[in-house]
């Protein structure tokens, strides 16, 4: 698995075998910059009766293959390496979610702290945390071993205590795991891998519990002071397990381990390292989200800290009645500018359920689902806000200024106001008819203040490019920002709240010989065009106690780039309140629409309904 260098790499492929879909990515270098050139598809074979994932491999390449004109597989059914004028490449990657991706169980002393930090180092590592196991989740001790028992996770992960406190805690923890023996997903002779990330002092010890049917890995505590959190060691040791236990004995992965040249990532993971490349190489903040199914994911990197959340069952078929149940039907409806018939929309919700494939064939019932998305996206958000946070338990220094206000500790560090980049994935936020409908969407759920780039991921792209990261940068973020990136263009919205129509702020945009003014009143949206391509320079004035960016009341001036919906002038406060009596939302809600121009053939359906 020794990687090209990378000044001789011309032709790249990749793959991303996911729970249903193997797709597989062709890029080239053309005219000196890496471009992504083709792509193909094909069912993941993990499952029976196949049972061999490089199946699913072949036929995805196969298909790049014949679009491409260009030999990748050989005639026993192999990669084709290095890379010639007409044939091969010269190097093949890959990322996984198949099988149901990598499924963790941690555990720590105290939930809120250690656990917590557990949780933090699983779900970077791209994991799906099945549950958390803790000395005060007032589950007793056989129902706790029974748990780890049903759930039978792929790797679990121990921490508690800081270095040099008390060894009793975490040895409990390790005794509870120890008894319990979860019997494997994959293979036979497969022993269960534990990764230790507490108390160094106590590691001997738990040593001297954990031994016949676990792998035991000892890494460096993830809290070796209560003030500071190392998850590094943590999760790369999780990656190496995940290739070395996990994907080892998942059908066909030895094989499709040893054509890769570099290390399979799950691809969580991968999507991770791909946001923390371009935060790092532009100097901002970002968040992605992957609207599934089934499950909701957030990832975000602020000042540098990353994060990722799984909100399981928020999704937009399996799991879209748990996000009617959890947001309430009123608050779904509060989107949707007509009425609707409750038994049509139990109806359309659970034959969603059902024929989780099916695609919105009415005007009504694509209003409904990005209404229900808007829902999904907003909850989901919101878990991530409470997830990513300063840690727990730490004391602060506090001055006299301090006393009256709230403890740092615990709080999140997530700021919309400082959010450069916000990047949409997933079904019915990529596939959407109008992208202005894509980006209305992530505008209303995750209510950006200040500037704010809008893009989505055209093809699911991401997943590639975060393993590319690894041993190309250059190339991925080429592609990225060429190929996976659709710019949608940016929002700008003040924070503060005001009454309606009254002035919330005033904008001044220079593009090009072009020049526009104006003022913005509290309630109203606008589109302003600005092309994929356009640039301009914007000032924005707002009134006492709106926000931009700079403080209440004070002008801030940026320069904007465009995309293919336009800039978004937002003038709705934040944060945003939308009423959910019917007939105040339903007026509210079709004038934000015909503002931005998201559903035109709309009027004939609001005059039907009136």
């Amino acid at each position: 698995m020794t990687p090209a260098d990378p000044t001789n790499i011309r032709v790249i492929l990749a793959t991303d075998c996911g729970s249903t879909t193997t797709k597989a990515i062709l890029i080239e270098l053309v005219d000196g910059v890496y471009r992504q050139t083709h792509r193909g598809e094909a069912p993941t074979t993990v499952e029976a009766p196949f049972a061999d994932v490089t199946l699913g491999v072949i036929n995805a390449v196969t298909e790049v293959q014949e679009l491409a004109g260009r030999r990748l597989v050989s005639g026993e059914g192999r990669i084709l390496r290095p890379a010639t004028a007409t044939e091969g490449c010269d190097i093949y990657i890959s990322t996984s979610s198949a099988g149901g991706g990598l499924q963790m169980m941690v555990a720590g002393v105290v939930r809120e702290m250690t656990a917590e930090s557990a949780k933090r180092a699983a779900l970077g590592a791209g994991a799906i945390v099945m549950d958390v196991i803790a000395s005060n989740d007032r589950r007793r001790p056989h129902e706790q071993i029974q748990r780890i028992r049903e759930l039978r996770p792929d790797i679990m992960l121990i921490s508690g205590g800081v270095d040099g406190g008390t060894t009793t805690h975490v040895v409990q923890i390790a005794e509870l795991i120890a008894p319990a023996k979860p019997k494997p997903r994959f293979g036979s002779e497969y022993t269960l891998p534990i990764v230790y990330a507490g108390n160094r002092d106590a590691a001997p010890l738990v040593r001297n519990v954990i031994k016949e049917g676990f792998a035991l890995t000892v890494v460096d505590n993830l809290r070796p002071v209560l003030e500071r959190e190392n998850l590094g060691p943590a999760r790369d040791a999780i990656h190496d397990l995940f290739l070395e236990h996990v994907m080892a004995h998942a059908p066909g992965y030895d094989k499709l381990m040893m054509w890769t040249d570099a290390p399979i990532v799950p691809t969580p993971a991968a999507v991770g390292d791909i946001l923390q490349t371009i935060a790092s190489r532009q100097g901002i903040n970002v968040v992605g989200v992957d609207i599934g199914g089934a499950t909701t994911d957030v990832f975000s990197v602020f000042d540098s800290t990353f994060n990722r959340t799984v909100s399981a069952n928020l999704g937009m078929s399996y799991s879209i009645a748990n996000v009617c149940a959890e947001a309430g039907m009123a608050n779904v409806l509060r989107w949707v500018p007509f009425d609707m018939d409750e038994r049509e929309l139990r109806n359309r919700v659970k034959n969603k359920m059902i024929r989780p494939t099916t695609i919105p064939q009415t005007l009504e019932a694509l209003v409904f689902e990005q209404a229900v998305a808007r829902e999904a996206l907003r909850l989901a958000y919101a878990q991530h806000k409470e997830f990513a946070t300063t840690l727990r338990g730490v004391q602060q220094q506090r001055t006299v200024g301090d006393t009256f206000s709230q403890d740092a500790s615990g709080r999140t560090i997530v700021d919309s106001m400082k959010l450069g980049l916000l990047v949409a994935s997933g079904g019915v936020l990529s596939h959407a008819p109008r992208m202005h409908q894509t980006a209305m969407m992530l505008v209303d759920a995750f209510e950006p203040e200040g500037f704010t780039t809008l893009a989505k991921d055209s093809i699911f792209m991401m997943p590639h490019l975060g393993v590319l990261a690894q041993v190309h940068p250059q190339a991925s973020l080429e592609v990225f920002d060429r190929d996976c990136l659709i710019h949608l263009g940016a929002c700008i919205a003040p924070r503060g709240a005001g009454k309606a129509g009254r002035p919330c702020f005033r904008f001044s945009i220079r593009t090009g010989d072009r020049e526009e003014s104006g003022e913005m009143l509290y309630g109203d949206l606008r589109l302003v065009p600005l092309g994929e391509r356009e640039t301009a320079i914007v000032i924005i004035d707002p009134e006492r106690g709106f926000d931009c960016g700079g403080g209440p009341g004070k002008r801030v001036e940026r320069e904007v780039r465009g995309g293919t919906v336009g800039m978004i002038l937002d003038a709705r406060g934040r944060p945003l309140v939308v009423p959910t009596a019917r007939d105040a939302s339903r007026e509210m809600v079709e004038r934000w629409g015909a503002a931005l121009g998201l559903y035109p053939e709309l009027a004939p359906l609001l005059t039907r309904h009136s």
